[in-house]
């Protein structure tokens, strides 16, 4: 175990660079959530020095998701009020803390990855759509008053048959900027060979460079406003205190108000616990997360990160990968990046004031675009119907509903096709099949339940007569008593009438102990036959 400085000295770098790429995605997260900017850094810190703390993922870093982003603007429009959002939000982190306490860690292994892909491209798609006034430069404010704009396709195509005239060259020009440097900086790796100069970041300076000292001088190109990133100036306890935003409680007595932290807690605790996974998969050292007490930790940083004005967060890959690549060997590199980041709120908000919008945009859009991109599509059509259909679905309701309905819905479509293999497998021969077989070998699966009842039952009385058929259960574990019911009928009854020489192979005593009682005659059929 080594020394608190000698890890401080270890993971002192790879901390500096998980700040350097959490800043400018923290402020562009709240900015698209439609949250105050503050919040989104209020959250990073939070995930940085809370969840490291109480933590055991060594390489894990907590934050704003994009994930949320959707989850958060439609929470907010619903509620009509930020507050009562984040009482939602302390509701999703008692939520957590619970699941963490109940041992509920591994819900994330029952969720389909198709559905989860699908919601995440929906995720991907829902950002590039919001964050394009900020690439083309209409102002905020004109937004807020026209609240319905890219609230549907509709809207959409209204607003830009009359973009040009809302276009700012000088917003365009940065948001293009951004998307170049970005771009190189992940072609070239550019961020392993330059550890401290993360692409977020070059982007961010890049764009506050070219307003500060080229745009200065031509009044259609320079950008100010509310096309500019607008923190508060902090100056001590008493405006820190002023600033910081506290839940409305009286939420607490409204259903809305609950789904939605529902809705959080379940969408929040799903990424954080895939995040934690391929964390893990990153640590040369192979060192595994217990997933319950990472699920206490995002809970406790929930609720806090509410209580004094922050959006809720869950475990990130990207800051994760970040954090992996930087040299991080500790959870001291998490919880360094956290302080970092409340360094930067208390004492840089004036330089933060000069990021422009567009860069944010930037920097969102192409994560939308990872996250949505034409080659995951093509993935999941190569994979076949049974995988691309409750993927594409799932993207199509998140888009056009919310991510719980698309989620949900995903889910539904998942569990039919299941279903449907389910009955399909080799459990029912149609007649034509039986009758020009030579020799009728019926085999059974692993499990026979109560849902192949309808089909085996067709099988058998398919069946033609003067017939030999094998009912092979050799492979089986289990067989629900409904489905005993009908071979104990078919052999008793039909064969007998239909002069069908029927063996039973491998119905042996772990399935007649099942329901001996129920079936009494099934042991003296097996005793017969075998």
């Amino acid at each position: 175990m080594q020394q608190p400085f000698a890890l401080f000295k270890t993971n002192l770098s790879s901390g500096i660079v998980v700040c350097l790429v959490a800043l400018p995605l923290c402020l562009g997260i709240a900015i698209a959530s439609g949250a105050p900017p503050l919040s989104g850094i209020i959250a990073g810190i939070i995930g940085g020095i809370v969840v490291g703390v109480i933590s055991n993922s060594h390489l894990s870093v907590s934050g704003p998701a994009a994930g949320l982003t959707a989850v958060v603007l439609s929470a907010i429009a619903t509620l009509g009020s930020f507050e009562l959002f984040l009482c939602s939000v302390v509701i999703a982190g008692v939520i957590q803390t619970i699941l963490g306490i109940l041992r509920a860690g591994t819900i994330s292994n029952y969720f389909p990855n198709n559905v989860i892909e699908g919601m995440l491209a929906g995720i991907g798609i829902i950002i590039i759509r919001k964050q394009i006034p900020h690439a083309i430069g209409y102002d905020i404010e004109n937004m807020v008053k026209e609240e319905t704009i890219f609230d549907s396709w509709h809207s959409l195509i209204d607003f830009f048959t009359g973009a040009f005239d809302r276009f700012h060259w000088g917003v365009i020009l940065i948001f293009f900027l951004s998307v170049c440097i970005l771009t190189l900086w992940s072609r070239y790796k550019l961020h392993e060979k330059m550890k401290l100069l993360p692409g977020a970041l070059v982007a961010v300076f890049a764009g506050v460079l070219l307003n500060e000292f080229v745009f200065t001088s031509n009044e259609w190109l320079v950008i100010r406003g509310s096309l500019l990133v607008n923190l508060p100036a902090l100056h001590g306890i008493q405006e820190i205190t002023h600033v910081l935003v506290m839940p409305d409680f009286s939420g607490l007595m409204r259903v809305d108000v609950w789904t939605i932290g529902l809705t959080v807690a379940a969408i929040a605790s799903i990424e954080t616990l895939l995040s934690i996974e391929a964390a893990d998969k990153l640590d040369s050292l192979r060192r595994v997360t217990d997933t319950n007490i990472e699920l206490i930790a995002q809970g406790a940083g929930n609720i806090i990160s509410a209580m004094v004005g922050g959006l809720p967060m869950t475990s990130v890959v990207l800051r994760s990968s970040a954090n992996a690549n930087a040299g991080a060997t500790h959870k001291t590199s998490t919880i360094i990046h956290g302080v970092l980041l409340l360094f930067c709120m208390m004492a840089l908000p004036a330089l933060l004031n000069k990021i422009p919008r567009a860069t944010l945009a930037a920097i969102l859009i192409l994560i939308g675009y990872k996250l949505a991109k034409p080659s995951l599509f093509n993935s999941y059509w190569r994979k076949g119907k049974y995988q691309f259909i409750p993927f594409i679905i799932t993207v199509i309701a998140v888009v056009l509903f919310d991510i719980l309905r698309g989620v949900g819905l995903g889910l539904l479509i998942s569990l039919g096709f299941v279903l449907r293999e389910h009955l399909r497998k080799t459990y029912y021969i149609s007649k034509e099949e039986l009758e020009s077989a030579g020799e009728i070998r019926i085999h059974l699966g692993e499990e026979v339940s109560f849902l192949n009842k309808a089909a085996i039952k067709r099988t058998l009385y398919n069946i033609p007569s003067n017939t030999s058929v094998i009912l092979d259960a050799t492979r089986t574990t289990y067989i629900a008593a409904d489905v005993l019911d009908i071979i104990e009928e078919f052999v008793n009854y039909r064969a007998k009438e239909l002069n069908i020489n029927v063996q039973l192979v491998g119905l042996n005593m772990v399935h007649i102990e099942q329901s001996s009682a129920q079936h009494p005659q099934i042991e003296i059929i097996h005793k017969r036959t075998l």
